[in-house]
C-alpha cells in the first residue's frame, strides 16, 4: 500500500506539472517549438497515465506493475541526483527520498509476495 502512495504521488506530481506547463504554454510563454512543447505536454500526460495504471495494478496486487515502478523510480532517479546536484536542493530531495524509499520497498519480500497474481485469461463463453 504504501508503495502504491509513493507511485501515485509521483503520478500526481507529473499531471500537476503538466497543468503548470500547459499554462504556461497557453499563456504565451516563449518556446522554441510549439508542436515540441505540444509534444513534451502529451509525454507528461501520457507518462503520468501510465504511472496512475501501474498504481492501481500495484495497489491491486498484479506482478507486471513492479516492473513499471522500477522503470519509473530509475527516471526520477536519473533526473533527480542532477537537479539536487545543480542548487535545487528541496526538488532534488523531493525526487530522492521517495524514489529511494519506492525502490527499497520493491524488493521487499512483502511486496513480492503480495504483487505476485497473475492476469488470468478471459472467461469463456
Amino acid at each position: 500500500m504504501v508503495l502504491s502512495l509513493i507511485v501515485a504521488a509521483e503520478a500526481t506530481a507529473l499531471l500537476v506539472a503538466a497543468g503548470w506547463y500547459a499554462v504556461q504554454l497557453t499563456t504565451g510563454a516563449p518556446v522554441l517549438s510549439f508542436w515540441g512543447a505540444v509534444f513534451t505536454l502529451a509525454l507528461l500526460l501520457s507518462f503520468a497515465a501510465w504511472l496512475f495504471a501501474v498504481t492501481y495494478f500495484l495497489f491491486r496486487g498484479f506482478r507486471w506493475p513492479r516492473a513499471g515502478a522500477l522503470v519509473a523510480q530509475l527516471f526520477v532517479l536519473t533526473i533527480g541526483f542532477p537537479t539536487l546536484t545543480g542548487g535545487y536542493v528541496a526538488a532534488g530531495i523531493a525526487m530522492l527520498v521517495p524514489a529511494s524509499v519506492a525502490l527499497v520497498l520493491l524488493f521487499t519480500k512483502r511486496v513480492i509476495s503480495f504483487a505476485s497474481r497473475a492476469a488470468g485469461a478471459p472467461p469463456a463463453l
